[in-house]
């Protein structure tokens, strides 16, 4: 081809084509090394004190190198471990981060498993630095609740009564199973083959034997939740009673727990410490992740995972965690419905924190109510004290910040960084992982502030 263009040098084959310096691979202010700068500005020592040398074999991987990575990788919304191997090779960033070495997905998977409670807790370490660099203000802060899948499916959960019905099918089945193998014990060399008794029980036995047993611990574990909540579910009973009798007119009566579980309540086998629940309006096998998120720079405060489908008793553990994390209380609390819970609303403004929880939820496009003259009679209750408040131009004011604080931040998490289902199994494993999540949330504020860590 005859041209008199003239064309940027480019040959394949040529032997070096990248820089022999690593730190030339990306701009100088990209977020990897902000990452590599931080961690060595973070209390790794549990990490390191984990390992034993004197056991030989090969040298492991540095745990700095293996945190960084599992920062950055959850950063990029990378939570698989067979991704973050392909990353080593594939990208820029990765190979910088780990200096060119290749962790295979199973030391990556193993890793993450063996520290994830040391990664978990690194959420007050990173809460700090974003309070050294004026991220914390703890004026405005908002509550919320967010699904997240769990890593099961919903077509593995079983209700109690039908546990109930398929633990007598199963039952059963072992019974006609070993008839027919008593039936057939005159022909056994033609249907069990040479060295066989004749006397085994048929073929699908001991997968029956196994669905049996998984059922049973559900049933157990499902029964001895009932039983724990018997007290309380009367006590409150006992109130309803009372309340009913001072009720004078028509009503139903209210009916008395009973001490065995509901027989719709389900357990999953996948994940037993998931749970249905509803997800843009569709039931999902899922747990209810929380977080406290402060108003001037959508920082996470404290960040928790309920096995409850509802978030009514979220909001006085979720002030806990934030005094716990930062040393002190928000001035003022915003939540959706969802949290409006009487006692739990007395707790919070018996700590002198202003609380503006919605009574009940508005349709979109309704028109807000106007706020009643004059003062509040002595006589309303907390409901209605709190439904006042929240119609007074300070209340919509404060409330309608609500929306902006908080969820915004969970579409950062599920949308932009793509976690809409969680790696591992069980409530404690499931929260140390919410808690990286959220960790990685604020390392990014941290980075987009332009704070720099002292060892950089």
């Amino acid at each position: 081809m005859n041209t008199s263009t003239r064309f940027r040098e480019y040959d394949p084959d040529q032997l070096l084509l990248l820089p022999a310096d690593l730190r030339a691979w990306l701009p100088s202010n990209h977020v990897a090394y902000f990452i590599l700068d931080l961690v060595r500005d973070l209390d790794l020592s549990s990490f390191y004190e984990s390992y034993d040398g004197s056991l030989g074999g090969q040298p492991p991987y540095d745990p700095r190198m293996m945190v960084s990575l599992l920062l950055f990788a959850y950063s990029q919304g990378i939570t698989s471990s067979r991704k973050m191997e392909h990353a080593t090779y594939d990208s820029v960033a990765f190979r910088v981060l780990c200096l060119n070495q290749h962790p295979d997905h199973d030391t990556i998977s193993t890793f993450r498993q063996r520290h994830l409670e040391a990664l978990s807790g690194m959420f007050p370490e990173v809460l700090q630095k974003c309070r050294k660099a004026d991220l914390v203000r703890l004026g405005h802060v908002a509550v919320d609740g967010t699904k997240v899948k769990a890593n099961a499916s919903k077509h593995k959960a079983m209700s109690y009564g039908r546990m109930k019905k398929k633990l007598s099918e199963l039952e059963a089945d072992v019974r006609r199973y070993f008839q027919e193998t008593e039936a057939t014990d005159k022909s056994e060399d033609a249907l069990y083959g040479k060295g066989k008794r004749g006397d085994e029980p048929a073929p699908g036995w001991e997968a029956g034997k196994g669905r049996q047993e998984k059922i049973r611990a559900a049933l157990a574990e499902l029964e001895a939740e009932a039983q724990a909540e018997y007290p309380a579910k009367q006590a409150a009973y006992k109130e309803k009673v009372k309340k009913r009798k001072r009720r004078k007119g028509p009503g139903r009566k209210p009916k008395p727990p009973s001490r065995k579980p509901d027989s719709k309540k389900q357990r999953n086998f996948t994940d037993s410490d998931s749970r249905i629940m509803v997800s843009g309006g569709t039931y999902v096998q899922a747990y209810n992740c929380q977080a406290a998120v402060d108003e001037k720079t959508q920082i996470i405060l404290a960040a928790d995972v309920t096995q409850d489908a509802n978030d009514k008793n979220q909001a006085v553990s979720m002030v806990e965690q934030i005094r716990t994390n930062t040393g002190e209380k928000p001035k003022c609390l915003t939540a959706d419905t969802g949290y409006y819970n009487q006692n739990q609303i007395d707790q919070l403004q018996s700590q002198g924190i202003e609380t503006y929880i919605a009574t009940k939820k508005h349709r979109h496009g309704d028109p807000i109510p106007i706020c009643p003259r004059g003062p509040i009679p002595k006589a309303a209750t907390t409901k209605e004290r709190m439904a006042r408040k929240l119609l007074t131009i300070k209340g919509r004011c404060t409330y309608a910040k609500r929306k902006q604080i908080v969820e915004p931040v969970f579409g950062q998490i599920k949308e932009l960084r793509r976690f809409n289902r969680f790696s591992f199994r069980e409530l404690k494993k499931v929260t140390a992982e919410w808690n990286l999540i959220c960790l990685t949330h604020n390392l990014l504020k941290l980075y987009r502030m332009n704070w720099q860590p002292k060892a950089a």
